[in-house]
């Protein structure tokens, strides 16, 4: 074996490990990360409570709601649009009730929308400062919902406007109440909102994975 070969082979090992720790962390946004081969992206799609077709249906909502709003909008607002088993949340911010308004039957014409979350603000568009604030806490509360040994953080989305935390997902009322507790003590919460789908206990234990059987 030649030495340019020995050390390709020692290379792979880390770089294997960095890849998966960056599927990771795309997946606490909803995204099933295509990297590390398909077998990475499977791994992430089937930890999520929702079909496959819906995950795709959601991002294919996000993209169709930002060329909607765009021309509705323009420079007069700062308009997000998450979706999650498709239901819609708007967040952001306007300059009155008509554009508000506007806004939300845009949305609910995109195709494979079944309902909609209309929380945007009659307000100027948020500054910098306040939307990279917003994008920490994001992040703080994702790792706080990491930490916790109760809940699954795959199941849940987590969108923050202005301070205000929005927990989307498909969980339980038991899991619900945990991850409201776990946002509410993150730093620089104002609120938190919650846009849940409720699942039963039964159902819950349907997801969980089997385990291994014992050796004999």
């Amino acid at each position: 074996m030649s030495k340019s070969v020995a050390l390709l082979r020692r290379l792979q090992r880390p770089v294997a490990i960095a890849l998966l720790g960056g599927a990771m962390l795309s997946s606490l946004s909803g995204c099933v990360a295509l990297v590390a081969g398909g077998a990475v992206a499977g791994t992430m799609a089937a930890s999520d409570r929702r079909t496959f077709g819906a995950q795709t249906e959601d991002k294919s909502i996000a993209i169709k709601a930002d060329v909607r709003i765009r021309n509705v909008v323009g420079d007069a607002g700062h308009v997000n649009v998450n979706s999650f088993n498709r239901k819609a949340l708007i967040t952001g911010e306007v300059r009155d009730e008509a554009m508000k308004a506007a806004v939300e039957r845009e949305v609910k014409g995109i195709e494979g929308v079944q309902s909609v979350v209309n929380e945007l603000e009659i307000a100027g568009p948020s500054s910098y400062t306040s939307r990279s604030s917003d994008t920490l806490i994001t992040t703080k509360v994702k790792a706080s919902l990491v930490d916790a040994k109760d809940i699954s953080a795959n199941s849940f989305k987590v969108v923050t406007e202005r301070g205000a935390v929005y927990l989307m997902g498909r969980v339980t009322q038991r899991e619900a109440n945990k991850a409201t507790e776990i946002a509410r003590g993150v730093d620089g919460v104002s609120k938190v909102v919650r846009v849940f789908e409720y699942i039963t206990e039964e159902e819950w234990k349907q997801y969980q994975p089997n385990p291994a059987p014992q050796a004999q």
